[in-house]
């Protein structure tokens, strides 16, 4: 048996079940220079009984500064997830063990059958019988060798009857309807928030046109995922659709994440002003929001097949979180703030409603980040092949609870909470003053 580096192999193979699916199209076309993994993961597909995947490769090339590499030590094969363990077990027990020995695999072809130099090319496509989800690897148990090749992949589903083909994975063919369903719900939104802002003209601060921007860049965005999402599942690439995706995209995170930090700021409700440490907090959050999203762009855009997707994937997380975290802190000041100001100004009620106000929120928002982040990423990654679909729902489903829930509480009216309360409530709210600690 030839010699293969484990820690590597296992790398890939624990990253084709953790981490989440390319989005991009189903039909690839990439090139491979110099690559010396042992292991590089193509695709992640969910097929149905009548599904099928086409390889084609040329312009093949194998150099090593050992002997003359063994050609039917490289190849290509299908992984299901059921038998992803059992490989696991493989190479644990035997870390000389060539995965293209495997009887736990579906070997595709090895370069053995290339045709024979200067073509040195390959082109067939193979029918998967058996539903699941599986993975498109390529091995190369060659000692100290370095591939280069140029590689067209395509993976579908036959629908209607062998009629038509379908890129999109089992799980997610459902889409391009979900998502064309929230987009027409969120231009309802947007309906009903001007009529209110039109209705309450006295009332609407400056926050009130971003938070209406919010919702435009919101729709926009799930237009061009529901139309991105379409031509992918028809043709297996999305027509520039993915484009104009990520440019609403990133508009409409950036808005969502400032809307957050300038309502946890009470900006243009409580004052007009931003102090310098909250003026701090959008110059961290908007540039990581920048690099979250080309994060995200090369992410969906590429696939597991370059060498620092991994890498990308632990970026885009630890951004993530650290822009998570950064937006909670204008709520704890403000909180804190109008703890303080109630001892001195003599306005408990009006205070009270205030305090209640931002704690609420706070409340939200962490319920929100928490089952965006955590929930849907489990969901994502317990859930059958066949319902992947529902952890996009219920992402957007959360997102729809949280934008409705915020746009009510901080909604333009003539009797907001922000504002004078009957004076009969002032004993009462002082009591509750005085008894309530607001702490978090």
């Amino acid at each position: 048996m030839t010699k293969t580096p484990l820690i590597p192999l296992l790398v890939v193979l624990i990253a084709a079940v953790l981490l989440p699916s390319p989005t991009v199209g189903e039909v690839k076309t990439l090139k491979i220079s110099n690559d010396a993994r042992p292991m590089i993961l193509f695709e992640k597909f969910g097929f149905t009984h009548s599904g099928f995947v086409s390889i084609s490769v040329a312009g093949v090339s194998v150099t090593s500064t050992l002997s003359q590499p063994d050609p039917s030590r490289l190849g290509f094969f299908l992984l299901s997830e059921e038998s992803l363990i059992q490989v696991l077990l493989e190479l644990q027990q035997n870390p000389n063990f060539c995965v293209v020995d495997s009887h736990y695999i579906s070997l595709l072809f090895t370069f053995r059958d290339l045709a024979p130099p200067p073509h040195s090319s390959f082109n067939k496509s193979y029918p998967v019988s058996l539903p699941n989800e599986y993975s498109l690897f390529f091995a190369n148990c060659a000692p100290e060798s370095q591939v280069s090749m140029d590689v067209r992949t395509e993976v579908y589903n036959w629908d209607n009857g062998g009629t038509t083909k379908d890129y999109l994975p089992a799980g997610l063919t459902q889409l391009p309807s979900l998502y064309s369903f929230f987009a027409i719900v969120y231009i309802a939104f947007l309906g009903f928030w001007c009529l209110n802002c039109v209705r309450n003209k006295r009332s609407v601060h400056r926050i009130h046109l971003l938070m209406g921007g919010l919702l435009v860049m919101k729709a926009l965005n799930l237009i061009c995922a529901a139309e991105d999402k379409h031509y992918v599942k028809v043709t297996g690439t999305p027509h520039g659709w993915d484009v104009l995706f990520y440019i609403f995209q990133f508009i409409r995170v950036v808005l969502l994440f400032t809307v957050i930090v300038l309502i946890g700021t009470g900006w243009s409700f409580l004052k007009p002003f931003l102090q310098e440490k909250e003026k701090k907090v959008l110059m961290i959050v908007i540039p990581l929001q920048v690099l979250a999203n080309i994060a995200s762009i090369v992410i969906g855009e590429t696939g597991p097949f370059i060498k620092d997707w991994v890498t990308w994937n632990q970026v885009f997380l630890l951004v993530d979180i650290i822009c998570c975290c950064a937006i909670i802190f204008p709520i704890v000041w403000s909180i804190r703030s109008l703890r303080e100001t109630s001892k001195t100004d003599g306005k408990a009620a009006r205070n009270l409603a205030k305090l209640t106000l931002f704690r609420q929120f706070y409340i939200v928002v962490i319920a929100y980040l928490y089952f965006t982040r955590i929930v849907v990423f489990a969901l994502r990654t317990i859930a059958a092949y066949k319902y992947q679909w529902v952890s996009f729902a219920a992402e957007e489903v959360a997102s729809l609870a949280f934008y409705m829930v915020m746009f009510y509480m901080f909604r333009p009216v003539e009797r907001n909470e922000y504002f004078v309360l009957d004076d009969e409530e002032e004993e009462a709210a002082e009591m509750a003053l005085r008894d309530e600690e607001f702490e978090l």
